[in-house]
């Protein structure tokens, strides 16, 4: 049986500029494009209400031309600590839109060199910063000496299998003012197919003094203790795991300090939480809201009998309206089964 690590109940400690931050959760919550929204981050506060959750990825040109600010600025509405993720390859804009998200007040700014996206990495961004190791350099020191509070990386291990050295990688960003890295065990050029290499991960976790964050597929809290059994991290990292799945944060945060695991939600409560999401995005967005929702339902809505089915008719119901009596209807059924063999 793996157990909590030694260390898992101590805050992890990350230096700025300014007054030191400390993290009291060594679960961390990846930024996901199109889904780590405020209104996503507020249901993963309810399991999760100390971890560090992350805005979706903020491009920095985007954000200095006037786009994507509603991202940054209603970081003043949330509980709980936030990281900004940037990712550009203009060091003088990323300087400029991490003072933004300082100022807006978030908990740290989070460089993006991982994003294996083409149309990001092709322009310098994201992954595509992997193959000019200087700039990303320069950007890391840049931004540092911009904002007080703490400056991470999120990176993976190289650009293509035949040229990943990710000890002297990782090394260069320590150097150039990183203070916590958090490192995808696969290299741009994997994307999310094969396994993660987590030895990889534990070797570079060995040849750096900040602290290290794990990420690659961790999807359960046995995951998570077998990750951070065998490479020393400190701490993991998860994303596409949390699709549809709010609370494994929470569950990941209480395997690693020792407490009870919260149970998964049965049926009638992933559909209650479902039709609170469609309800929150729609008051947000509108109408357009249900477009943004549909993906959300059709991970939630999963693990039970009838989900295929109601997943079906939840992507093509033409209004909220529709969406929300589906819903309903699915979670009645569901209360007036539960008592049967």
């Amino acid at each position: 049986m793996i157990t909590a690590p030694h260390h898992s109940l101590a805050p992890l400690q990350l230096a700025g500029r300014g007054t030191p931050r400390a993290l009291r959760c060594r679960v961390l919550q990846s930024p996901l494009a199109g889904v780590s929204d405020r209104i996503f981050r507020e249901l993963v506060r309810r399991w999760a209400p100390d971890a560090l959750l992350f805005t979706e990825m903020v491009n920095a040109t985007s954000l200095e031309l006037g786009h994507g600010r509603r991202k940054v600025e209603e970081l003043a509405e949330e509980a709980g600590p936030i990281g900004v993720q940037l990712f550009d390859h203009r060091p003088a804009a990323m300087a400029e839109a991490a003072r933004r998200a300082e100022a807006a007040g978030a908990f740290l700014i989070d460089i993006n060199m991982g994003c294996p996206v083409k149309k990001i990495a092709k322009k310098g961004g994201g992954s595509g910063l992997i193959r000019e190791p200087g700039l990303a350099a320069r950007i890391v020191d840049t931004v540092a000496a911009a904002v007080a509070i703490p400056v991470t990386v999120k990176t993976r291990l190289g650009w293509c299998g035949s040229d990943a050295e990710p000890i002297p990688w990782c090394r260069q960003l320590e150097a150039a003012g990183a203070q916590l890295l958090t490192l995808h065990g696969r290299t741009r050029e994997q994307g999310f197919k094969g396994r993660a290499d987590w030895g990889a991960i534990a070797a570079v976790k060995q040849a750096l003094a900040i602290p290290v964050i794990a990420n690659g597929d961790i999807n359960s809290p046995e995951d998570a203790l077998r990750c951070l059994a065998e490479t020393g991290a400190d701490g993991v990292m998860v994303g596409r795991g949390t699709m549809g799945a709010p609370w494994l944060v929470g569950q990941l945060d209480a395997a690693l300090s020792g407490r009870p695991i919260p149970p998964t939600p049965g049926a009638a409560e992933k559909l209650a939480l479902a039709a609170e999401q469609l309800r929150a995005l729609v008051a947000a967005r509108g109408d357009h809201g249900l477009l943004i929702a549909r993906k959300h339902l059709s991970w939630t809505c999963n693990g039970f009998p009838g989900a295929p089915q109601l997943r079906h008719a939840l992507m093509r119901a033409p209004t909220p309206a529709e969406a929300l009596a589906l819903l309903a209807r699915a979670e009645a059924a569901q209360g007036s089964t539960a008592g049967q063999p």
